[in-house]
């Protein structure tokens, strides 16, 4: 008879916890410098990039102000000289998605109308 394998539901939370913390600590100390750097490079390029709502996005704006400093002001100034168009390009997106999102609900209500003569 083979033995049970153990799973994370055997252990408490407590051992659970020392187990994840041992893992940390050791996958740390096992990688190299170039390891670390490309973690770190992926883990910070998911929170900045990959935000989600409101929230998420103030969160990455409050740590890259943080970061920059007083040159933030400055640094948003020279992006926003550079990169003039790409708002019009965003513009145009919205627009374009607008215009999807009201012909969708114009034959949601139009489909709504015709089902009620139907009957």
């Amino acid at each position: 008879m083979k033995k049970k394998s153990i799973i994370y539901s055997d252990l408490s939370k407590k051992q659970l916890e020392t187990l994840k913390e041992l893992y940390i600590q050791k996958k740390v100390e096992s990688m190299s410098i170039q390891e670390l750097k490309q973690y770190v490079l992926e883990i910070i390029s998911h929170q900045i990039n990959d935000t989600i709502d409101k929230e998420e996005e103030m969160e990455a704006w409050k740590e890259m102000s943080d970061f920059f400093g007083e040159q933030f002001e400055k640094i948003i100034l020279e992006i926003q000289t550079k990169c003039i168009d790409n708002k019009n390009e965003i513009q145009t997106e919205i627009d374009s998605q607008k215009q999807r999102i009201e012909l969708l609900e114009r034959n949601n209500f139009d489909q709504e109308r015709k089902d009620m003569w139907d009957d």
